[in-house]
C-alpha cells in the first residue's frame, strides 16, 4: 500500500534490461566497436519510448539518476542560464522538497522565490498565481500530481499563463508519468521531470523533458565532464538503467488506462470501509484526485502507533522522503490541517499488482487496530 514510494519492477521490464548487464555491457560513448554501438542503439530506443510517452522528440529527453537529479538540474540550469532577464521563480508550498530545498538553496545565491499557498484541498489559486507574476519571473515550478495526496493542479491553465508572462513552466511529473495524460504539447510543459522506479522501472534512472521551441529552453549544465546528454548531463550513460526506463513507458503508454479504472475502483472500496470506521477523513480534493491515492486522517489517533501494529503492512505517514523526519508534513499543514490532524494521517498509495484481497485484508487490519488505540 505504499506504491507512491516505489513500485516493482515490472518482470519485462527487468527482461529487458538483464542483457545490458552482462552480454551487451557497452559503453554508449564507445564509437568506435560494436560492444558501444549495441548500447548506444539501446538508448536511442529508450529515449524514443520515453519521448512517445510524453508525446516529444527524442531530442529533447535528457537521462538523469532520476526526478531529484531532473528537478535541480532544471531549477538551476534556468535559473543560471537566464539571469540576464530576472532571478524569480515562482513555486507552491506542497511541492516535493526536491522542489523546495532546491529553491532555498538558490535563494542563498540571490534568487527571489514565492511560494504560492493552496486551499484546503490542496489546490493552487490561479488568481494569485496571475497576481505574482513578473516582467523578472523566469520559471514557475508546479508539480502535476502531489506524492502526499494525489492531488492534480490545473498544469494546462497554469501554462497558459505562464506563458503569458513570457516565463518558463517546469512540471514534477514524477507521480503523473505512466498513470494520467502527461502530453506536454496538450498541457503546455516546458520541462518535465520523471523517474522509473514510479512507474514499474528501475531505481537510479530518470528523465528531464526540454523543450526544444515554442519557446525554445535553454539550461546550464550541473554536471560537467564528458558533454554527455547533448551537454546538459555528463557521466557514462546507465544503460541497463535506462533501457528499463524506456521499457516501462512504453509498457505504460499501452496499459495504464485500463490500470487506473481497476485501481480506482480498489481504492474506493478501501476509502468507502476505512471511513465506516468513524472519525475518519480523506484530505485533499475528491474531484481533482489520482486514482490510486488515499490520504487519510485518523482523528485522535497517532499515525507511528497506528502503524506499529500493522508490522506486515508497507503505508506511510506523509510522503517517505520525510517520513523519517519527526516533524507534521509541510503538505498537510499547507492545506490548513492541524499539526494533531497531521500526525494522525496515514498514505495509503496502491498499484497495479494490488489485488482485492489484499484491499480487504488491509481493511480488516487497519480497522481492528484502530479499535485497539481507541480503548
Amino acid at each position: 500500500m505504499d506504491y507512491n514510494a516505489t513500485t516493482p519492477v515490472d518482470k519485462r521490464v527487468l527482461d529487458a534490461m538483464l542483457p545490458y548487464f552482462s552480454d551487451k555491457f557497452g559503453n554508449a560513448a564507445s564509437r568506435t566497436h560494436a560492444f558501444g554501438w549495441v548500447a548506444e542503439d539501446a538508448v536511442k530506443t529508450a529515449r524514443e519510448q520515453v519521448a512517445g510517452l510524453i508525446n516529444c522528440t527524442s531530442q529533447e529527453i535528457v537521462f538523469t539518476s532520476g526526478a531529484t537529479e531532473a528537478i535541480n538540474l532544471a531549477i538551476k540550469g534556468v535559473w543560471e542560464n537566464y539571469r540576464s532577464k530576472g532571478s524569480h521563480i515562482v513555486t507552491v508550498k506542497t511541492e516535493h522538497k526536491a522542489v523546495l530545498d532546491t529553491c532555498r538553496q538558490l535563494e542563498k545565491k540571490g534568487a527571489s522565490v514565492t511560494y504560492l499557498d493552496v486551499d484546503r484541498e490542496g489546490l493552487v489559486d490561479l488568481a494569485e498565481l496571475k497576481s505574482v507574476l513578473r516582467p523578472d519571473t523566469i520559471l514557475v515550478a508546479v508539480m502535476y500530481v502531489n506524492n502526499e495526496t494525489g492531488v492534480i493542479q490545473p498544469v494546462e491553465q497554469i501554462a497558459e499563463l505562464v506563458h503569458k508572462n513570457n516565463s518558463i513552466f517546469m512540471c514534477d511529473a514524477t507521480q503523473a508519468a505512466g498513470k494520467i495524460n502527461c502530453d506536454v504539447e496538450e498541457l503546455g510543459i516546458d520541462l518535465l521531470c520523471l523517474s522509473g522506479h514510479k512507474l514499474y522501472g528501475p531505481k537510479g534512472a530518470g528523465a528531464l523533458y526540454v523543450r526544444r521551441k515554442n519557446p525554445r529552453v535553454a539550461l546550464a549544465a550541473q554536471i560537467d565532464g564528458g558533454g554527455h546528454e547533448r551537454g546538459l548531463r555528463s557521466g557514462t550513460l546507465n544503460v541497463p538503467g535506462i533501457v528499463g526506463l524506456g521499457a516501462a513507458c512504453a509498457l505504460a503508454k499501452g496499459e495504464m488506462w485500463d490500470d487506473s479504472a481497476r485501481i480506482s475502483r480498489l481504492r474506493t472500496r478501501l476509502e468507502q470501509q476505512l471511513c465506516d470506521i468513524g472519525n475518519v477523513y480523506i484530505n485533499g480534493s475528491i474531484k481533482n484526485r489520482l486514482f490510486n491515492v488515499s490520504s487519510i486522517t485518523f482523528k485522535g489517533i497517532r499515525s507511528e502507533k497506528l502503524i506499529s501494529k500493522l508490522p506486515n503492512l508497507a503505508v506511510a505517514m506523509g510522503s517517505a522522503c520525510t517520513s523519517a523526519v519527526a516533524e507534521p508534513s509541510h503538505v498537510l499543514k499547507a492545506m490548513g490541517l492541524s499539526d494533531e490532524d497531521s500526525y494522525g494521517t496515514v498514505r495509503f498509495s496502491l498499484g497495479k499488482y494490488t489485488t482485492a484481497e489484499e484491499v480487504e485484508e488491509v481493511v480488516g487490519l487497519v480497522t481492528t487496530a484502530v479499535i485497539e488505540l481507541k480503548k
